[in-house]
């Protein structure tokens, strides 16, 4: 993550008619990075990405539309959009606008036609003013994310059709831990919305400095003294500038016409849950397709070496290892940017994302928010209840939990979890203990 800067600041902000408005726009996108050769491993057996059959939010719509179950409204204005909500239940609150030409439909995209982005805790969909398809992104429980496009034409059975590998060109590299997957990432783009990739580029998530997110989106939402790049646009070659004038700032109407989207928001709490949410999806899919392939590997060498049915080399063991390490670090929200004044959005998006539990004995939830000092009340995600987890190997599923229990119980000693503090640890335990039941069983293990 590197950020190239220069000593002339020039920037204007992003407001219609505005002469001042140079060639170099900072963004920050759901995009990656062209990564053909690290492709090979997930083509192939066991993982066989582009072949394997996916179950996943999308894919399930898209059966109950060719069984005649469901059908999809479309709207003169928005096409196929506000049905699409609706039937994978993306709420509308957590619409967050980018106006950097980084997506599929780079001609639909502008300072004044920004791209709007939806999720929930498994799909992700993107819209464009008069845009030829919706952008849609959806997390399999055993395959990671999978991407689609819906033609935005009428039509009497809309398909939902799945990409074969062209997605990957970008969602696939490093930047998604070498998995097809999602990330959040800042550019650094000319007045149009056209990025810059010579100008440096860097990855988003919850360890990211506040000044350094949200350049090429907009945002809505309080933040005090704190600063970021958000609602700006640079001049010239520039590539550090004012954040002042994007900072605080809670109607967009001022930058484009907001009646053409389905909210005026672009709401700063749900960009924060976002960019954690991407990479903590990556993670899971990475260990999901290390142990698979460890395993794989290690049971085709049991064969070639006359070894025991169902022996796990040492070297396997490792790989699972890691994979499990990087889930508990992002789970546990390591290294997460400690903010240094109160931040709140605009729509309901906060208020909604909180009401879903699952809640302790005591009302107590892992979504529940700080937005103080932190990102979540209880710094642990709540993506340790998703399908995906869920799906994992047991082999590595076992591993997560009890490393998780162990440093709960403070038997960890790296300072990797230095953030968490004894209170925190035991509240944390608690919860996990009675929404979680495999906790549950790993802690009871450890206190044997």
């Amino acid at each position: 993550m590197f950020l190239r800067r220069c000593s002339r600041a020039v920037l204007a902000m992003v407001r219609p008619g505005h002469r001042s408005l140079g060639p170099c726009v900072l963004s920050i996108f759901l995009l990656g990075a062209t990564a053909s050769a690290q492709r090979a491993a997930y083509e192939r057996p066991p993982i066989d990405y582009l072949n394997a059959d996916v179950d996943d939010a999308v894919a399930r719509l898209q059966q109950r539309i060719d069984d005649g179950q469901t059908t999809l409204a479309f709207d003169e204005t928005f096409g196929y959009l506000p049905a699409v909500l609706r039937e994978l239940e993306v709420p509308v609150s957590s619409q967050m606008l980018v106006f950097s030409k980084t997506s599929l439909q780079i001609h639909r995209i502008s300072p004044r036609r920004p791209r709007a982005i939806y999720f929930n805790d498994d799909v992700y969909i993107g819209y464009c003013q008069k845009g030829d398809v919706l952008e849609v992104a959806a997390t399999d429980a055993h395959q990671g994310a999978t991407f689609y496009t819906l033609k935005q034409e009428r039509t009497e059975r809309p398909a939902l059709v799945r990409d074969r590998g062209g997605c990957l060109t970008c969602h696939a590299s490093s930047r998604t831990q070498d998995v097809p997957g999602y990330l959040v990432r800042s550019v650094f783009a000319d007045a149009a919305g056209r990025p810059k990739f010579g100008s440096g580029t860097f990855v988003t998530d919850h360890t990211s400095d506040f000044r350094d997110r949200w350049g090429g989106w907009y945002v809505t939402g309080r933040h005090g003294s704190m600063r970021h790049m958000g609602n700006t646009l640079c001049k010239g070659d520039d590539t550090s500038f004012d954040r002042d004038p994007g900072a605080n700032v809670n109607d967009l109407s001022d930058f484009f016409d907001t009646d053409q989207y389905l909210s005026p928001h672009s709401d700063l709490v749900a960009l924060m849950v976002m960019e954690h949410q991407t990479q903590t999806h990556n993670a899971i899919a990475a260990a999901n397709y290390e142990t698979r392939s460890a395993l794989h590997q290690s049971y085709e060498m049991n064969q070639l070496l006359e070894r025991p049915e169902g022996f796990i080399s040492d070297s396997a063991r490792r790989r699972i290892q890691a994979g499990a390490d990087q889930v508990v670090r992002h789970l546990l929200m390591c290294d997460e940017f400690a903010l240094t004044d109160s931040v709140s959005g605009t729509s309901d998006f906060a208020k909604q994302f909180q009401r879903r539990g699952p809640f302790d004995s005591q009302g107590r939830s892992l979504r529940q928010l700080d937005l103080r000092t932190r990102l979540f009340r209880y710094p642990c995600s709540y993506l340790i209840y998703s399908d995906a987890m869920n799906a994992l190997p047991d082999e590595v599923r076992g591993v997560i939990y009890q490393r998780i229990a162990d440093v709960l119980r403070g038997n960890d000693t790296s300072g990797d979890f230095d953030h968490l503090t004894p209170s925190t640890r035991s509240e944390l335990a608690e919860i996990l203990a009675e929404t979680r039941p495999e906790f549950e069983s790993a802690w009871a293990s450890g206190a044997r």
